[in-house]
């Protein structure tokens, strides 16, 4: 069994993740109605990736026969300044997500969580993942600036995003 303090902070980063859903749930909701489809898809899948994390985590505690304590989530953001803006708060976000896997890694260490190791080495490689995806859409955005031609494109490109596995 995992120490309180280890599964504490495994209960606070589904929360943490379920959070992360929810605020991309929030900016998916702007997208659309903004008519950005492709960016709402994007991030309605993003949100859905996040979820699935969450109940990784969950799935892991139930498995070492920890309690699942889940908490209140908070009001994600809901107005954006642009299409643009919201990615680069996703890559703000990914970025946070990351900090947060990685104390929570270095405290599995600190209290000799093998199995907790483990199962989190597969969320930091999933953070770089996030990160870089983010990071490139960013980019593009910068690239494109407020050409609307360009912008159109662009959002139909993330609107042809697939679904990740159901694992992932």
């Amino acid at each position: 069994m995992l120490s309180q303090v280890m599964q504490d902070a495994i209960n606070e980063q589904i929360n943490n993740e379920l959070f992360a859903s929810y605020s991309y749930l929030s900016m998916s909701a702007w997208c659309e109605h903004q008519q950005f489809t492709g960016s709402a898809r994007w991030m309605r899948m993003q949100s859905e990736e996040e979820r699935r994390h969450a109940l990784k985590l969950q799935d892991f505690l139930l498995a070492r026969n920890c309690r699942v304590i889940l908490q209140p989530l908070a009001q994600p953001v809901v107005d954006f300044e642009s299409v643009s803006s919201i990615f680069e708060q996703a890559l703000a976000q990914e970025q946070i997500v990351t900090s947060q896997i990685d104390k929570l890694y270095e405290l599995a260490f600190q209290e000799k969580a093998f199995a907790a190791l483990v199962e989190l080495e597969w969320f930091i490689t999933e953070q770089v993942e996030e990160e870089k995806a983010a990071r490139e859409i960013v980019h593009k955005f910068n690239m494109v600036k407020d050409d609307p031609a360009s912008l159109l494109d662009l959002d139909r490109e993330l609107g042809e995003r697939q679904a990740e596995e159901a694992g992932a």
